[in-house]
């Protein structure tokens, strides 16, 4: 008996319009994918559609004796420009067989292999624009892509140049490919009768139509006035005949085919090669190994096409990048018309489909099947691609280019092309992402491509410009390299200042802060600091300068913008490091002690292996212990500045800048981060207990996240601190500061912008002061008894009086008012303002357009002075918006396993929380909850939740248990101030024990397990969960010694044990 085919309740006249993003419907698809499973109907357009996902019913469909490839709504209004090309040509038309027999032999291996010239002279152009922008040059990689693959089609396939790398603006092709494209998808899913209303749509879609054809048309007159003998396509299509009839192709069908193979023979390609530096650029690891390949393989000489089957390893991310991201990311099919069978069957009799039936493959959910890819399918890892473990994939599982007879036919030419490509650049350069932090975006039309999505491109360290095309076009390598001209040296009191290179590594804020300081306080001692991104130095270490390395880590990873260099330090070998002189700063978190400063130290000691001097001892400092600024310091003055042989300045000039100025205004926002507006905001807790709140926000469009991430908040400082810092400084509400250009800071610079802007938006007000910060505010003091008092703070009593009670800079000057600082000095002591991480607690699967966070709200009585009290800069400020208030975020993804498991049908979940440690597993289970509600049969989970009171701070309690009663979780509380209700539990951990016996079923069945809260759960679940193996391993007479126990532990912690703690 066939089953109902699930999915979302269709309207009348619109069906499931209203499902689909009309900008992406490929994410609407994969969220119904997430929702339904492996099957699904819509009803778009009056047509009830099948969508389906997994390996097992596309491996059905790939049948061709069963199913045949139906032309889609997109393709069929393609077909107002391309006709009957091999891409838009109906099942069976005539024209389409002839092209199809008159066109195979084109694409032969031996025709690709004599492509490869015009391919690489395509190529070297885009190489040598690269190379003459430089390294500080923002690449649009999808356009420079799109124009790369455009030239290359045109002038391997028909022998005429574009140019598109010599004009400023996309060839007049691009722009109409892209109105036919994008107007076609719309037109696709849009009443007629709004189509036909309109005119202004219609015109530029008919006059687009026209450009296409009419260059397609004057190519082939070209050809025709001036034939050639070139085996191209374009002479092909001109001259060939169809060995079984015997016909040639019409004009019309030539032109049809012409556009066809200028729009495929491009969009896909340029949508591949631009997924593909964003997975290597993401993947520093794969990076390395790809690169370094091309540089065993190829070396500096030029490239060749008989490299082009030496670099499996590149291929192996080809064929990754397609499955992550396959660029024509569906397919649709439906029986044959000679199908005897109607209806027939897939899944085994599961489902029924009807002749006429569309049924459309959605590849990116097939290509993440967790049964045929497993637990980390959507993991980049192009191992599983290499020849032999692609070999052994169960048929039908890699499908990005069609099925069959039907399938892309210009597979071998877009496939040469991108490792030619590929391989020329890594050969050629180093890249990095524009945005350290970006996190891939979609554009759709009939294709998919990257958004948004900018890089960077330096030279690598044995190449320079002038010398590139000899390197590009020589038999042999240049022998010599030119050295890159210095950077204009600095001056001070008439002579030349020393260059420093600092590099650092940050994903917040805090490392870069403090290589800016640092910057600031080299130029007392004589030096010119120049500031970069690790990253950026990939390569390029100097070895004329002293290079000052500041790096935290997260969980023992590096952070965004120093991954590749990380990745590229460990793969050095020899001393290839000799000759720089470097130090290391290292900033963590003790909350992680396995991982505590895990970079900062590898960053050190591979250093001093790979041959370079260190200046001084690494410095290592505690964000956990809110100390760390004052670390920098103390290092500096103890360690850094003594190696270097040097002697400071005054601090005064390591102040910034600054002109004042009351009479202009402007405005200037932080660019990482987008606006949300904020829904609502509610408080979750009752009268008298610390505050908990949850708040609902529309995201920006085109953000998007999964259950699990965090969603980073930029603040602004309570209003009252502002307040205080301007009747400080004297100034009116309404001043404008200019810095100026050229300081070393975060802060803009060489323009007014508002003084509540810069102490809104910019800088930590609350950070506490370091020594050096009280001992020049002391020097600001003409009154010597009152400088007195405030040089004992920075003594014996400083961690007592300044650390621990987290006075501030603004706490000491209104504390001793005859502190004469200026302005720009104050500004300089401040950190800048700092992005604040929150789970996220909801699910895309219930509205992608949404997310929540969930948070505890800090107020506390400040240690600092009396009756003051101590705000948390973020919570504080998110307690304070309203509804229709905008608020500046950006999602950031969660590391590692923080997700729910990829394959929910058969692992059970266990989380365990405590407080709002609850929020991510809200997410969770809200998206559960929306599975099961649309039919699915998920593994049980398990919810343990610590509290103080059922009465005070139950966070969703309705909502929790309306979820339980549905079957979406168990819950188990455990009540620290009413443990008489949680079965004597007053912890968390006390409660994982009470139910140890079905917790522990649960593991050995393949459960996963979470953890998020505070350090103190993190460390007290860990040990009970160490204490049940151990006491299952006794009952099992197979006693564990505190070794092997802590060995497992760690074991599963790569793979079923996930945790997120916070200070």
């Amino acid at each position: 008996m066939p089953q109902p085919i699930p999915g979302p309740s269709a309207l009348p006249v619109l069906g499931n319009a209203y499902d689909l993003d009309p900008v992406n419907s490929m994410e609407s698809f994969n969220r119904l994918a997430d929702t339904y499973g492996e099957i699904f109907k819509l009803n778009l357009g009056g047509v009830d559609k099948l969508y389906i996902s997994s390996q097992a019913l596309i491996n059905e469909i790939c049948d061709e004796k069963r199913f045949t490839k139906l032309v889609s709504a997109n393709l069929e209004q393609i077909r107002n420009g391309t006709g009957d090309g091999l891409f838009t040509a109906f099942e069976g038309e005539h024209n389409w067989d002839i092209a199809h027999r008159v066109l195979m032999p084109a694409f032969g291996p031996l025709a690709i292999r004599n492509m490869f010239d015009e391919m690489l002279d395509i190529a070297t152009q885009m190489v040598v624009k690269w190379a003459r922008f430089g390294p500080k040059e923002k690449i649009d990689v999808p356009a420079d892509f799109t124009s790369l693959t455009l030239d290359s089609i045109a002038l391997c396939a028909m022998g005429t140049r574009f140019n598109s790398f010599y004009h400023e603006a996309p060839h007049p092709f691009v722009d109409a490919m892209i109105g036919l494209l994008v107007e076609s998808g719309a037109r696709a899913f849009r009443p007629r009768l709004a189509t036909y209303l309109m005119g202004s749509t219609q015109k530029k879609y008919d006059a687009d139509i026209a450009t296409l054809r009419s260059i397609a048309g004057d190519l082939t007159a070209e050809r025709r006035a001036h034939p050639d003998d070139k085996k191209d396509l374009l002479n092909s299509m001109l001259k060939g005949k169809d060995p079984k009839t015997g016909e040639q192709m019409t004009d019309e069908s030539i032109i049809n085919n012409m556009i066809t193979f200028l729009i495929a023979g491009h969009e896909t390609t340029s949508a591949m090669l631009s997924f593909l530096f964003y997975h290597l650029i993401k993947n520093p690891a794969a990076y390395q190994k790809a690169q370094k390949e091309v540089d065993e393989v190829v070396g500096r000489g030029p490239l060749t096409v008989e490299h082009m089957s030496k670099l499996p390893y590149l291929e192996a991310c080809m064929r990754e990048t397609l499955r992550l991201n396959p660029s024509a990311p569906v397919f649709t099919v439906h029986l044959r018309p000679d199908n005897p069978e109607d209806p027939s069957f897939l899944g085994g009799g599961k489902y029924q489909v009807h002749k006429g039936q569309h049924i459309v493959a959605l590849l990116p959910k097939l290509h993440r099947d967790p049964l045929v890819y497993g637990t980390d399918a959507e993991d980049f890892k192009p191992e599983r691609m290499l020849e032999e473990p692609f070999s052994k994939l169960p048929p039908n599982s890699w499908k990005p280019f069609g099925n069959g007879l039907r399938g892309c036919i210009g597979r071998p030419f877009a496939w040469q092309e991108v490792i030619l490509i590929t391989a020329l650049l890594l050969q050629n350069f180093n890249f990095r992402f524009d945005d350290p932090s970006y996190l891939l975006k979609i554009k759709q039309t009939i294709t998919v491509k990257p958004k948004d999505f900018f890089m960077h491109a330096s030279l690598r360290d044995h190449i320079d410009p002038m010398h590139l095309e000899q390197m590009l076009h020589s038999n042999t390598p240049p022998d010599t390299k030119v050295a890159r001209k210095d950077r204009a040296k600095s001056v001070s009191n008439g002579s030349p200042k020393k260059p420093m290179k600092i590099l650092y590594g940050s994903n917040s804020g805090t490392c870069e802060a403090l290589a800016q300081s640092l910057a600031r306080t080299a130029s007392g001692y004589g030096y010119d600091a120049d500031v970069e991104t690790l990253d950026s130095t990939v390569d390029m270490v100097p070895k004329d300068q002293p290079v000052i390395l500041v790096c935290s880590s997260y969980e023992g990873q590096p952070p965004d913008n120093a991954a590749h260099f990380v990745q590229w330090l460990e793969n050095l070998e020899g001393k290839k490091l000799a000759g720089v002189k470097y130090a290391v700063f290292g900033v963590g978190n003790h909350d992680w002690v396995s991982t505590f400063h895990r970079i900062p130290k590898l960053l050190n000691k591979t250093f001093e292996e790979r041959g370079a001097t260190r200046i001084a001892d690494i410095g290592l400092g505690d964000v956990g212990a809110g100390d760390v600024f004052n670390d920098f310091d103390k290092w500096q003055d103890e360690k850094l500045w003594d190696g270097l042989g040097g002697k400071g300045a005054s601090e005064a000039e390591s102040g910034i800048g600054i002109t004042v100025d009351t009479n202009s205004r402007r405005t200037r926002l932080r660019q990482d981060v987008k606006e949300a507006i904020v829904v609502s905001n509610e408080l979750l807790t009752a009268a008298g207990e610390p505050e908990k709140r949850h708040i609902v926000l529309t995201l920006p469009t085109g953000m998007s996240y999964k259950a699990g991430d965090y969603l980073a908040v930029l603040p602004m400082n309570n209003p009252k601190n502002i307040r205080r810092v301007l009747k400080w400084a004297n100034l009116p509400w309404d001043a404008m500061l200019t810095i100026q250009s050229g300081t070393n800071t975060t802060l803009p610079t060489g323009h007014p912008i508002s003084a509540m802007d810069v102490l809104g938006a910019y800088v930590e007000l609350s950070q506490p002061a370091t020594r050096k910060n009280v001992v020049r505010i002391a020097a600001s003091c003409t009154d010597e008894a009152v400088k007195a008092r405030i040089l004992e703070l920075a003594g014996d009593d400083f961690d007592k009086e300044i650390t621990l009670k987290r006075r501030s800079p603004l706490d000491l000057l209104e504390e001793y008012p005859s502190a004469a600082l200026p302005l720009g000095e104050f500004l300089a002591m401040l950190p800048p303002m700092r992005i604040r991480q929150y789970s996220i607690s909801s699910s895309p699967l219930s509205d992608p357009a949404i997310a929540t966070i969930t948070w505890a709200v800090l107020d506390t009585p400040s240690k600092a002075a009396g009756s003051k009290r101590f705000l948390g800069v973020a919570s504080n400020y998110l307690s304070g918006v309203e509804a229709g208030d905008r608020i500046h975020v950006a999602v950031k993804p969660s590391r590692g396993l923080f997700h729910p498991p990829a394959d929910i049908e058969n692992t059970p979940v266990i989380m365990i929380c405590a407080g709002t440690g609850l929020a991510p597993f809200r997410g969770f289970v809200q998206e559960r909850a929306r599975q099961i509600e649309a039919g699915r049969k998920l593994a049980p989970a398990y919810l343990f939740i610590g509290c103080a009171h059922p009465d005070k701070d139950m966070l969703f309690k309705d909502e929790l248990t309306r979820w339980e009663k549905q079957g979406v979780v168990k819950l188990y509380y455990s009540f620290s101030r009413c443990k008489e209700k949680s079965k004597g539990c007053r912890h968390v951990q006390d409660r994982v024990w009470e139910e140890r016996e079905e917790l522990t079923r649960v593991f050995k069945s393949g459960a996963k397990l979470y953890v998020c809260g505070a350090s103190g759960v993190g460390e007290g679940v860990a040990a009970t969960i160490k204490k049940m193996y151990d006491e299952d391993c006794e009952g099992l007479g197979k006693p564990k010694t505190a070794e092997e126990i802590e060995e497992w532990f760690q074991g599963i912690k790569s793979d079923r044990y996930a945790s997120d703690v916070f200070a």
